[in-house]
Parts: structure tokens; C-alpha cells; sequence
């Protein structure tokens, strides 16, 4: 005969001793791989913050690109509003009755097109000029992608930085090659090299162009 509180014990439900051993097992691996997928996903993160200092870097890059040739190609400013070639090298001729419509071979002897500055000297300035934005005005130091406001970076992101150059080509007077470099600054490495040549060509007053 079966008692009332025999009956409670046996059909009482309870882990087995290898249904813990499982669970304890599962747990430690559980434990043990934390630390594994926490630092991947850092890593992670880490290579995706490091590819947005690189677009970050050719964005700079495009908008340096942007900038006036020279401050000098600004000459005729009162008379345009647009940027002109100047005349390096001799290359533009005074071909007209009018100095003001000085042409280059290949420029379209029409209104609203490219021109020559009236200044024939050819003269490029050296140094950067508050007046306009030119490619020298561009160039600086090392300059921090990420700014202190980047709070939902901190604790992953390196100290991007970046150094933008300007320089006249060595093989050609009428290009200035433009460079930026992306580096780590903490590890004192560099990331990437990203370069791009502006020429001096002046503008097109598209807004006004003749087809």
C-alpha cells in the first residue's frame, strides 16, 4: 500500500544529476566565450570606426579640391566673380583688341567661357590669403577626424587624425597636387594616403553658359 506522502515524493519532478552537469557545462562555455565575443565585436566596431575616418578623410579630401587654384586666379574678381587661368608659363595669348579676353589654346572664344586674368606675369601666391579659399588656405597640420563631441565613440575609437599638403607639381607648373594623409596618432602610423591634382583652368559661369 502506497502512503499519501510516498505518492509526493515519488512523482515529484527534479533535475537529474547529468541534466546539472549539462547545465553547468553549458554555462562555463557560455562564461569562457564572453570575453571572445566581446572583443570581436569591439574589434568590429573598431574597423568600422576606422573606415568612417577614411570617408571622413576623402570627404576633406573632395572639399580641399573645391577651393579656388590660386588666390591670384581671383584677379579679375571685380570684372567676373568667377576664378580665371593665370598665365603660367606664357601660355595664354593676347589675341583679342581687348586684354580682358586673353585665351588659351582651346578655350572657346565665347562669352561666359574661360579666360586668362588680364595680369600677364603669370605670378602664383605663395602663402594663403584671407581674401579667398584657395588650395593654400586648405593645408594644415594634424587635425582631428573625431571631435571631443563624438561621446558615442569613446571607449572604442582611436585618435584619428588627418594632414592635408598642397604643392605644385614637379613636372607640371599649371597642376597642384593635393594629399591626405589619415593616420592613427596613438600608434604612430599611418592609415592611408588619399591624393587628388587640381589644374588651372578657371571656371565656366554655368549659370550663364551658352550652348
Amino acid at each position: 500500500m502506497v502512503t499519501k506522502t510516498a505518492f509526493y515524493y515519488s512523482t515529484r519532478k527534479a533535475f537529474t544529476m547529468i541534466e546539472l552537469i549539462f547545465a553547468i557545462v553549458i554555462i562555463s562555455i557560455a562564461v569562457v566565450s564572453l570575453p571572445i565575443m566581446s572583443k570581436v565585436t569591439e574589434k568590429g566596431i573598431e574597423e568600422g570606426i576606422l573606415q568612417e575616418a577614411i570617408f571622413a578623410g576623402s570627404a576633406e579630401l573632395i572639399s580641399v579640391s573645391s577651393a579656388y587654384w590660386d588666390t591670384n586666379s581671383m584677379s579679375d574678381s571685380a570684372l567676373s566673380h568667377i576664378s580665371r587661368v593665370i598665365d603660367v608659363g606664357a601660355s595664354c595669348e593676347n589675341n583679342t583688341s581687348s586684354i580682358r579676353h586673353r585665351l588659351r589654346p582651346g578655350h572657346i572664344s565665347q562669352p561666359f567661357h574661360r579666360r586668362c586674368v588680364e595680369d600677364t606675369s603669370g605670378s602664383l601666391a605663395t602663402s594663403s590669403d584671407s581674401s579667398y579659399p584657395d588650395l593654400n588656405d586648405a593645408a594644415h597640420g594634424l587635425r582631428d577626424i573625431f571631435t571631443d563631441t563624438d561621446t558615442e565613440l569613446k571607449g572604442y575609437k582611436q585618435t584619428y587624425k588627418s594632414v592635408v599638403s598642397v604643392s605644385l607639381n614637379s613636372s607640371n607648373s599649371n597642376v597642384k597636387d593635393i594629399t591626405v594623409l589619415v593616420t592613427n596618432a596613438a600608434a604612430d602610423t599611418n592609415i592611408t594616403i588619399l591624393r587628388m591634382q587640381s589644374a588651372n583652368i578657371g571656371e565656366i559661369d554655368y549659370y550663364k553658359r551658352r550652348f
